[in-house]
């Protein structure tokens, strides 16, 4: 029996959904907002709070707990550059909020299979209506206009 033994499997074997989470979580601290199915950015969403949460509290320590916090990091997140990013720029915007650090925007079904996608974003971030690029004006390329 399977009692109490949640979480999201995504149809996929162990190996392969944790590559996906980390290559998920990667791409979220880097770029600070993904475009992903529901499914799969409910299941990292957990995980990027408590990477937050122990990047969070890394200031407050001493030098070897901070190095200590970063290794941990690293052991979840084999990104460098990511984990970088999310002690230098995510955690020190974090500090004061008791949590709660990202938002799932559902933003409609994906063409081709009609699976529901959801925008991943820091609180913290600008909306996504307004990172969106405004139209250009005049003819569009190639229409033959002169």
């Amino acid at each position: 029996m399977r009692h109490r033994r949640g979480g999201f499997k995504l149809n996929r074997p162990t190996h392969e959904r944790l590559s996906l989470y980390r290559s998920l979580m990667g791409a979220f601290f880097l770029h600070e907002r993904i475009t992903t199915t529901e499914a799969k950015a409910k299941a990292i969403r957990p995980q990027i709070e408590k990477m937050i949460t122990l990047a969070r509290v890394a200031p407050d320590a001493g030098p070897t707990q901070r190095v200590h916090q970063f290794r941990q990091a690293l052991a979840k997140l084999p990104n460098p550059p990511a984990v970088d990013r999310l002690f230098k720029e995510v955690a020190p915007r974090m500090q004061g909020r008791p949590g709660g650090y990202t938002r799932i925007i559902k933003v409609g079904s994906r063409h081709g299979d009609n699976a529901p996608m959801a925008i991943l974003e820091l609180v913290g971030a600008m909306p996504a209506a307004a990172t969106t690029p405004a139209p250009a004006t005049g003819t569009a390329a190639g229409t033959g206009a002169s």
